[in-house]
C-alpha cells in the first residue's frame, strides 16, 4: 500500500523524494496512508490532452483526478471489502503548467506541487466545486489540511485560491 510516483514529463527539473515526502504527509493527515494512489507528472502537452479528452477543455491545467470510487460523499473514507480495493485513484500533475503559475506569482514548484496534491486528493475523496457551495466546502477542508501540514512540517503553504469561473457549472 503507497504511493506510485511517476515522472513522465522532462521539462521540469523535479525532485520526486521531496514530493513523495510531502505525499506521505499529506496521506497521513487525511487518514488515508493504508490506500494506495498514483500520483503521474506530466508536461503540458499531456495534461492537455487529457483534460480535453476527459472535461472537454483544450488547455493545460494544474491537477487532474481520477477517483477509484466516484460518488464518495465528500470526506468520506471509501468502505473497503477487498484488498484490490484499497485504491484511491490517480492523480495528474500538469508540472509545467504549475511551473509556469510559480514564475507568475514568485512561489517555490514543490510547495505549489504539494498543495495542488492536497487539491488533487480532496477530488479523490469526493470533494467537487462546481458550485459555490461546493467551493467554499472543498476550500474548508485545503485549508484544514494545509494548516495540519504546515504544523507537521514547519511550512507555509496556503490552499489554492483562484477559482475559476470554467470549473463552475450554470
Amino acid at each position: 500500500m503507497g504511493v506510485v510516483l511517476r515522472n513522465l514529463q522532462n521539462v521540469v527539473p523535479l525532485r520526486r523524494a521531496k514530493l513523495r515526502k510531502d505525499v506521505e504527509v499529506l496521506r497521513h493527515i487525511f487518514g488515508v496512508q493504508r490506500f494506495d494512489m498514483g500520483i503521474i507528472c506530466v508536461d503540458n502537452r499531456r495534461i492537455q490532452r487529457i483534460n480535453h479528452v476527459y472535461r472537454k477543455k483544450n488547455q493545460p491545467t494544474d491537477v487532474l483526478s481520477f477517483p477509484f470510487y466516484e460518488d464518495l460523499r465528500p470526506g468520506k473514507i471509501p468502505c473497503v471489502l477487498q484488498r484490490e480495493e484499497y485504491n484511491l485513484g490517480d492523480i495528474f500533475l500538469g508540472v509545467e503548467y504549475v511551473m509556469q503559475q510559480c514564475k507568475e506569482t514568485s512561489q517555490d514548484l514543490h510547495e505549489a506541487l504539494t498543495v495542488v496534491t492536497a487539491h488533487g486528493i480532496c477530488h479523490l475523496l469526493g470533494y467537487r466545486h462546481e458550485t459555490e457551495e461546493e467551493w467554499n466546502e472543498m476550500q474548508q477542508k485545503e485549508s484544514y489540511i494545509l494548516s495540519e501540514f504546515n504544523r507537521l512540517t514547519g511550512s507555509h503553504l496556503e490552499p489554492l485560491t483562484k477559482r475559476s469561473t470554467q470549473d463552475m457549472r450554470p
